[in-house]
């Protein structure tokens, strides 16, 4: 036993150990993972307070950024100021040092001429094609001069001009009827090695495709760079006159193809002039519309957007709430609807081009009562939704005179409509008449041009020179517009010449300067205009950069007042830029130069290719014909330009400013110096679609004198001439020209014209 007992021991003993250990080890686990968990919440506090101190000392630099852009901003306005005392010292010291210029005849008009070329450096110029006083319809462009135009190609060669064409940047952005007419027009020409195709400084008037052959481009007799086969060149010479930038020679014998501008306008004016017609005659087939004044219809026309549809494709569906007309332009569809005997709808009718749908929709709610699937793929439609409708042509009641037994059948057929009607909508209040001046008593009637004195020149140009003039033996003065004959000739722009002298004889608005009388002789022509002698608005902000709201606000105020007189009088200005506004004695903004300017009638639109690139409106860069709505889109720009100091299309080249202008402003993000407002109204005047435009709707101009930029802005106060003008100068008097640059004196003798064109001045 006693053995036993001492061997039961041990054993004993040792499990004992072996249960103390495990004790131990189950303890001390959840000892450590406490221990673990106090490390990292240790670890975690930590990293807390660096995180802390790290947002403390990301909000105290913050601060610190915060106070040294402050202290940027104090110091950039100090330099401002500094900059302008130093401008306007700068311009008092070249005023005397020019006055003594003048004094020393021998070197004073070279070096007054590069002064000059430095401080008008940025001065845009306008650009224009040959006008035309024609007014055209569909058919004044007889079929036999388009057939008399078109050259024979092989299919393969129209492909290969095609594509080059579409390969343009401007060229692409065409209709493929147009790109087709040119293909079409195209001639072939070639050159010998050596030869030039173009010539740098000489006026052109051809777009190339180089068909075979190397072609080199030089500019001032450097070598640019060549020109691939089936490369489109010179297309900005078919948009209007202007002289070749560069020569481009023959490398070797090529062969390319050739296009004239007369023939591109021809072909840009036939096409759109065709669809413009065919569409208005799709309107008036429509009961609805059939009555609707010209004016109006027009403008539906240029509200119409195209859409396409593929076979099977829904136009509408049964059942929907509608809001948009059709008109099937090309194709066919089908008509099902639902019936109580079938499962399926089923086919009540087909329509093809010509016929129309969903018109109810443009003036009361529609809930559409059948399908309309396209049966054939590329079926195209005309397409305009109510909103569009209401804002350009007009509401259901003031619509109501036009509509006549339409609308009263639609009252007895839907009687819901009526009542669902909230109640007659304010027809749109005409625009207020213009407090135009009475005709000033002809005091020059009986002035001799002999009895004229030069005082100064206020303005040199390439058409000639503006010269301030003083009636002898008075203090009357007036500014002298001198135009060199032989170059109005030799541009082709009689006409523009004579649109101007006709326009200004025959308006009469304190927002547009005044033409007094005309004279002739065997080099000039001239016009006798008022003298407003506060300067160019050009040239105000190329010295202070741009404007504040406030002053922008007056001068657009005043453009504002120009166009509403203007258009009523159905006057296009087409050349707004603050070089064409001039400043009289109370800082009054006028409009001035009215060369391109021309008259048309309600819904008419006019073709001519004119204007200052970077204000050019899309449709008149893409050959669309144009209307007033033009004067709209440029208002745009201006705002944008005098707010800024700069417009906001400027590429390094003018087709690269048209390509711009193109992609429009719907997505640009402008500057910060313009706010929520003036950009608002900036991006309603510019819509690339015309009828969508603010001052082209309905309402008129009366949309942009309402728009929240000109909140507190007193329209009356301008015409009655009761504001302030902030763009005010003190003048000295009636011969005191010192807000303008100082001319050198005509170097050139300008040679006789002796055509005639100029026996109305």
């Amino acid at each position: 036993m006693g053995n036993s007992s001492a061997k039961l021991n041990p054993f004993i003993h040792v499990n004992g150990s072996a249960k103390s250990k495990h004790n131990t080890d189950s303890s001390s686990g959840p000892q450590r993972l406490k221990m673990k968990v106090e490390e990292l919440e240790s670890q975690l506090k930590k990293k807390e307070e660096e995180l802390s101190a790290q947002q403390l000392q990301i909000k105290q630099l913050e601060e610190q950024l915060t106070q040294n852009n402050q202290v940027i901003a104090d110091i950039s306005d100090a330099l401002r100021t500094k900059c302008l005392q130093l401008s306007s010292l700068q311009e008092a010291l070249k005023k005397q040092k020019d006055l003594e210029l003048m004094n020393s005849p021998t070197e004073a008009s070279q070096r007054l001429s590069g002064l000059l070329r430095d401080k008008r450096k940025g001065a845009k110029a306008g650009v224009s094609a040959e006008p035309s006083s024609r007014t055209y319809d569909s058919s004044s462009l007889p079929k036999f001069y388009f057939e008399s135009a078109r050259v024979w190609k092989d299919p393969s060669v129209k492909k290969l001009l095609t594509d080059a064409l579409n390969k343009n940047r401007y060229l692409k952005r065409l209709e493929g009827q147009q790109l087709r007419d040119m293909v079409e027009c195209m001639y072939e020409k070639t050159y010998q090695q050596g030869e030039c195709v173009i010539k740098q400084g000489e006026p052109g008037n051809h777009l190339f495709v180089l068909a075979d052959g190397n072609l080199d481009v030089y500019q001032n007799n450097k070598l640019l760079t060549s020109i691939a086969v089936w490369t489109t060149f010179g297309e900005l010479a078919i948009l209007y006159n202007c002289t070749r930038t560069a020569s481009v020679k023959a490398a070797s014998n090529v062969r390319t193809w050739v296009l004239d501008r007369e023939v591109f306008h021809n072909i840009m004016r036939m096409t759109a002039e065709a669809r413009h017609e065919q569409h208005r005659n799709f309107l008036r087939s429509v009961s609805l519309l059939a009555n609707l004044p010209e004016n109006k219809l027009t403008k539906i026309v240029d509200c119409l957007e195209v859409e396409y549809y593929d076979r099977g494709d829904y136009v509408i569906r049964e059942g929907e709430e509608g809001n948009t007309f059709y008109i099937i332009a090309n194709g066919k569809v089908k008509v099902t609807q639902s019936t109580k005997d079938h499962q399926e709808p089923q086919v009540i009718n087909t329509l093809q081009k010509g016929d129309y749908f969903g018109e109810k929709a443009l003036i009361s709610d529609d809930v559409r009562s059948a399908n309309i699937i396209a049966d054939e793929d590329g079926v195209e439609c005309l397409v305009i939704d109510r909103e569009t409708f209401t804002q350009t042509v007009g509401t259901f009641d003031e619509l109501k005179k036009y509509l006549q037994g339409y609308v009263e059948t639609l009252a007895r057929d839907d009687k819901k409509r009526n009542a669902k009607r909230s109640g007659s909508s304010t027809p749109s209040s005409p625009l207020a008449t213009d407090q135009v001046q009475p005709k000033e008593k002809d005091i020059t009637s009986s002035l001799s041009f002999k009895n004229l004195e030069i005082i100064a020149t206020l303005g040199v140009g390439g058409f000639g020179r503006v010269e301030l003039v003083k009636v002898k033996n008075d203090n009357l003065t007036f500014a002298l517009k001198c135009i060199k004959k032989r170059h109005i000739v030799d541009n082709k722009q009689e006409e523009h010449i004579h649109s101007e002298r006709r326009i200004l004889s025959e308006t009469c608005s304190p927002f547009i300067v005044k033409m007094y009388r005309t004279f002739r002789d065997t080099k000039f022509v001239y016009m006798l205009l008022e003298a407003c002698l506060g300067g160019e608005v050009w040239s105000l902000l190329r010295d202070r950069g741009s404007f504040d709201e406030n002053t922008a606000k007056f001068c657009v105020g005043c453009v504002t007042e120009a166009f509403e007189y203007l258009h009523k009088k159905g006057i296009l200005y087409r050349d707004l830029k603050p070089e064409n506004l001039m400043l009289d004695s109370d800082g009054y903004v006028k409009l001035v130069d009215f060369g391109f300017a021309k008259k048309i009638k309600s819904g008419q639109k006019t073709w001519t290719f004119c204007g200052t690139p970077e204000y050019v409106a899309p449709e008149i860069i893409l050959n669309k014909g144009h209307g007033p709505s033009v004067d709209f889109w440029s208002l745009g720009i201006l705002i944008f330009e005098l707010l800024t100091g700069s417009p906001p299309f400027t590429g390094s080249d003018q087709m690269m400013t048209y390509t711009f202008i193109l992609k429009g402003m719907e997505k640009m993000d402008f500057p910060k110096k313009i706010t929520k407002r003036p950009g608002d109204l900036i991006r309603k005047l510019c819509k690339q679609n015309p009828s969508e435009r603010l001052g082209n709707m309905k309402n008129g101009i009366t949309d942009i004198k309402k728009h929240r930029w000109f909140t507190g802005f007193s329209w009356n106060g301008l015409k009655e001439r009761t504001l302030t003008s902030p763009l005010k100068r003190e003048l000295k008097g009636p011969t005191d020209h010192s807000y303008f640059d100082n001319y050198p004196p005509e170097d050139e003798i300008p040679p006789d014209e002796l055509s005639g064109w100029d026996m109305d001045f």
